[in-house]
């Protein structure tokens, strides 16, 4: 076994002790905490506070977050949002609220999508991959008893004339307005499909998988189908078919795809020119909107075997499930069967990961620069923090590459896939990475497990 952890920086500041740092293992024993990870930077946060950082030494900014939240909730979840140059950073909250902000902590979006808790964000991306299979990038939002789904390119389109024109207003501060109750009135609202998953009762946690064939006898011309994994307490996982409907035209489609942005731009630009200080502050009623079809396909029911946390592969292809047993299970989302089992692996942690094959040595930034999908071999990396050791393992039924002990209180996380960009032509693959954050000492270190050359 070969390989271990490359140091990458520091995260250590008197910023995260409104967080809860200052005591030993607090990343695992601090309530309410969430992570989010970038190649660069770092985002943490609480019920009521997010703090972004990076590990450049002192020329990384510090930037605090506080979210004026009253009929939005808690923060429940948060997750990075990568597209072409540009990091956004997504929040969830506890009365169903999705807002976005920059970079910079400028708030982009705001929209209510579901009067539930937001329990996980999840985004899949091409990561360099092919245009053609950018038709499955998405944002996925989960609830205790729904999933909902909204398209990658619906939401590239909002967010970039959000930044043109928040871009615009500092420039040219006159112009700007102080708008944020109605920030999905002025931009546009984001389109989205919700489909109702609770029949194997409520769910901790659930992905999209990805595109998935009809069903005999079904015509596919008027439907696109999704496969979805959901894991809880009353189902170890259970799978789902998605159905959506597509639109029956290719009039249809240019319209709604053209007009949302259309009317957008033009109101905009009209309370640019024509603004008026009589604003109702009361929010807008949102209507809820209906479920779409979703068909369970199978589950897996233990009463004594919990699912708690769901990891998904870069393809879709497999899906780690650890449980309250301290199991986990590796399972084929294409067949839906389990075909591997690990055992003593309580409060485990699991990511998926690409190793570089014949000994390479990964990029630290994560680019493959000239290579492809097939120079990496896909690994499981499993932090058991009951052990303090850190795993990985080769897939699908191969063994482990890679045994190294770590401090206490540490915590492994991984970024978000990177959406296909809708403007350069450039495919250059980005690698599944996984990262080690040291709360304790607040050190961050890249996975670098080595496969000998074959």
């Amino acid at each position: 076994m070969k390989g271990g952890l490359t140091e990458l920086g520091c995260v250590a500041c008197e910023e995260l002790g409104e967080l809860g740092a200052g005591k030993e293992g607090w990343l695992q024993t601090t309530p309410n905490l969430i992570f989010a990870i970038t190649s660069q930077s770092v985002a943490l946060a609480n019920k009521s506070l997010l703090v972004i950082l990076t590990w450049n030494g002192d020329e990384g900014p510090k930037i605090i977050i506080r979210p004026a939240l009253s009929l939005e909730g808690d923060i429940t979840a948060i997750e990075w949002l990568a597209f072409d140059q540009e990091r956004t950073l997504a929040l969830g909250t506890s009365q169903g609220f999705l807002l976005i902000y920059s970079s910079n902590g400028d708030l982009l979006h705001k929209q209510m999508l579901h009067p539930c808790p937001i329990i996980r964000l999840r985004v899949r991306g091409s990561s360099g991959r092919p245009v053609e299979k950018a038709a499955s990038d998405e944002l996925c939002i989960v609830f205790p008893a729904a999933i909902l789904r909204i398209d990658a390119s619906d939401l590239q389109s909002l967010l970039k004339r959000c930044l043109e024109e928040k871009a615009y207003n500092a420039r040219f501060p006159i112009s700007a307005k102080k708008d944020t109750q109605g920030l999905d009135d002025v931009y546009g609202k984001l389109k989205y499909q919700l489909w109702n998953v609770s029949k194997c009762g409520p769910c901790s946690d659930a992905a999209i998988t990805g595109i998935m064939a009809p069903p005999l006898m079904e015509d596919q011309s008027r439907q696109q189908y999704y496969c979805a994994i959901t894991v809880g307490a009353n189902a170890a996982f259970a799978a789902f078919r998605l159905s959506e409907d597509k639109n029956k035209s290719l009039v249809g489609a240019i319209l709604s795809k053209v007009m949302p942005a259309t009317v957008s731009t033009i109101t905009s630009f009209a309370k640019m020119f024509w603004w008026s200080d009589q604003t109702d502050s009361r929010p807008a009623e949102v209507k809820p909107q209906t479920f779409a079809r979703a068909s369970l396909l199978t589950c897996l029911k233990d009463e004594q075997r919990k699912g708690e946390r769901l990891s998904l592969s870069p393809g879709g292809c497999l899906a780690a499930v650890t449980d309250s047993l301290g199991r986990i299970l590796l399972i084929d989302t294409q067949a839906l069967v389990v075909v591997k089992l690990w055992k003593g692996y309580r409060d485990a942690s699991c990511f998926f990961l690409e190793v570089p094959l014949n000994g390479g040595m990964p990029s630290v930034d994560g680019i493959g620069y000239g290579k492809s999908k097939h120079d990496f071999c896909l690994c499981l990396a499993i932090h058991a923090p009951r052990k303090d050791v850190v795993e990985v393992w080769k897939m699908r039924t191969g063994g482990c590459i890679m045994a190294q002990k770590c401090a206490k209180g540490c915590q492994l996380l991984q970024p978000s896939s990177k959406f296909t960009s809708l403007l350069s032509d450039t495919y250059d693959y980005d690698p599944a990475q996984v990262y080690l954050l040291n709360g304790d000492s607040g050190q961050i270190a890249i996975l670098n497990p080595i496969i000998p050359p074959s």
